[in-house]
């Protein structure tokens, strides 16, 4: 009897197990897909759907330093960037399995808007995200320049 009770009990932890780790799955393949459409809204340049994967509150320090704080100024920094075109490919996506929390990491590139060829700027990048009313949400993000090519390279980083 006793034997059975630790069977069931082992059986019980496993599928939870389980579980939680194709939950994890999903939801990385979730915060995945959520930037694969953010990156589309880039590339139309349909900045209310770019800005509509933050949360009200987010915080970004952008390739060469700048800060901003909140959806709108970010949003504001994408139309006054309007020549750029950036996109971002997630290496790795690290789901949190007790809060709705996920850390994204890749590398990011900004291209001239309509040209091919290398990219002006380049670099990596991390992203916090949120899982709010069913939906993963940017809540912070970090990028660094650590490439650049052309007229990009006489950008100077944020002065102190």
């Amino acid at each position: 009897m006793r034997s059975q009770l630790l069977s069931v009990a082992a059986l019980g932890v496993l599928a939870s197990a389980g579980t939680s780790n194709t939950s994890a799955t999903d939801d990385a393949a979730d915060v995945r897909a959520a930037r694969a459409q953010q990156n589309e809204a880039i590339a139309a340049r349909d900045l209310d759907r770019v800005a509509s994967f933050w949360v009200d509150d987010v915080q970004v320090t952008a390739g060469l330093g700048f800060t901003l704080r909140g959806r709108d100024a970010y949003r504001r920094a994408f139309a006054l960037d309007s020549v750029m075109v950036y996109r971002r490919e997630p290496d790795n996506v690290q789901v949190n399995s007790h809060w709705p929390l996920a850390w994204e990491t890749g590398s990011w590139t900004g291209h001239r808007s309509g040209q091919s060829g290398p990219a002006l700027l380049a670099g990596r990048y991390s992203a916090q995200w949120v899982k709010q009313n069913g939906r993963w949400l940017i809540r912070s993000e970090l990028f660094v320049a650590l490439d650049c090519s052309g007229a990009a390279c006489a950008w100077g980083p944020r002065p102190e």
